[in-house]
């Protein structure tokens, strides 16, 4: 058994970074662009979710507004202070939208979206200072795991259309 209060943050981030990669791959098997995340409270996972938007024909069913759901029904209340979001991918606008009002305390993502990202490469609305909450943003833990799935999905699809 893994006593995750015992790790160092570095262990501890990486230790969940690979519950949100194996969400990630489930989304891969759905043939959904392979995105995972998790929300921790209290060194214990109380969401798991992976994009579902082909499936649930659904553009808003990423899988951190999914777990930001699940959390917020594990913990009845939609404040989720005392959380940490691990996400495969830097989130979107909607999703870091969705961050800053579930206050959710802290992001740990994997790979950037240089396209797309909205907590650091584009744009960072989950530490702007006009809005009433901040997040604490831990990027690129173990980013080349994330990076390369995504980039495999992408090239595999890109060749059958």
């Amino acid at each position: 058994m893994i006593n995750i209060d015992r790790m160092e943050d570095a262990s501890r981030h990486e230790y969940f970074m690979k519950q949100a990669i194996v969400e990630a791959e489930k989304a891969l098997e759905k043939d959904e662009v392979p995105v995972g995340a998790v929300i921790v409270f209290e060194n214990r996972i109380i969401a798991r979710a992976h994009n579902q938007r082909e499936i649930l024909n659904d553009p808003t069913a990423h899988a951190e507004m999914i777990a930001i759901t699940q959390a917020a029904d594990y913990l009845q209340n939609w404040r989720l202070t005392g959380t940490t979001m691990y996400v495969t991918l830097e989130p979107c606008a909607m999703c870091a939208g969705a961050l800053v009002q579930s206050r959710i305390d802290t992001l740990v993502y994997g790979t950037v979206d240089k396209k797309a990202g909205a907590c650091t490469s584009v744009m960072n609305l989950v530490q702007e200072p006009r809005f009433n909450h901040r997040l604490k943003v831990i990027p690129n833990i173990l980013a080349e795991e994330c990076k390369h799935m995504l980039q495999k999905f992408f090239l595999e699809n890109c060749r059958t259309k």
